[in-house]
């Protein structure tokens, strides 16, 4: 009698310990392994071991659109209308307006390109729309370059002759272009020597009696742009290229 109650007993015993035991695992919350392998206390595990994490899912902007229709724009390069049919361009990619310091775009390169514009040879011809110059070679063919322009309120337009020429220019700024500056917190010297850093670059041919010159530059990320005070500037090889085609009395067409 006393062993059938002992026997009782310890299996009400385990009865209880496994129901307790039970319970616990139960209500004890789930072991987030951590992602960081080289904790020490990880380490002492041994083995293989596949870390468990938990992420919380970032929840989708109600403007936000799908991932499949939605584009990177960074791969999108604007581009800037020249002449002609305008360029394809996607229509959320602001129009450049100001140049940046970044390469030439290489449409602005010299090249030799067809030409029917009824000018003679050895006359240079200034598309300030398209922001081109042409040098009329003959055969139907002009030498092409890329240039920068007069802002917007200097633009002009009319026929010259290079009356002077000069290697590595001074720059001696207009009374007006002084006092414009210096409006705006600028303050320009009253000459500046030739050299590597006068804006007017490696080379000048100056225009009739007027302010205006073809000129090289040391800001070659302006070509392509509307820019200057009303002078046509080149990148400095492509002016020093042109200084040694045209003469002192070239006939000179700005449109």
């Amino acid at each position: 009698m006393l062993k059938k109650s002992l026997i009782l007993a310890t299996s009400l015993f385990f009865a209880v310990s496994s129901l307790a035991e039970a319970g616990e695992r139960r209500s004890r919350p789930p072991v987030i392994v951590s992602p960081d392998l080289t904790a020490p206390w990880l380490l002492q595990l041994g083995g293989k071991v596949e870390p468990v994490i938990y992420r919380q899912q970032q929840r989708r902007s109600a403007v936000q659109a799908p991932a499949a229709t939605r584009k990177k724009q960074y791969l999108f390069q604007p581009q800037v209308q020249r002449s002609g049919a305008a360029l394809a361009q996607p229509a959320s990619v602001p129009r450049a307006r100001k140049p940046v310091q970044t390469r030439l775009d290489p449409q602005f390169l010299p090249q030799t390109v067809a030409y029917d514009g009824g000018e003679k040879p050895g006359t240079i011809v200034i598309d300030t729309n398209s922001r081109f110059l042409y040098l009329v070679t003959g055969n139907g063919e002009a030498r092409r370059y890329g240039v920068g322009v007069g802002k917007p309120g200097f633009e002009w337009a009319g026929n010259h002759k290079v009356t002077r020429k000069a290697e590595w220019p001074s720059w001696t700024p207009p009374s007006e272009m002084i006092a414009r500056e210096a409006a705006k917190g600028h303050y320009l010297p009253a000459r500046m020597d030739g050299g590597e850093a006068n804006p007017l670059g490696a080379r000048a041919m100056y225009l009739g009696s007027t302010l205006y010159r073809i000129h090289g530059t040391n800001a070659p990320w302006t070509i392509g742009y509307a820019v200057s005070s009303g002078c046509i500037r080149m990148r400095n090889e492509d002016v020093v290229d042109l200084y040694e085609r045209v003469k002192v009395g070239t006939r000179v067409v700005v449109i």
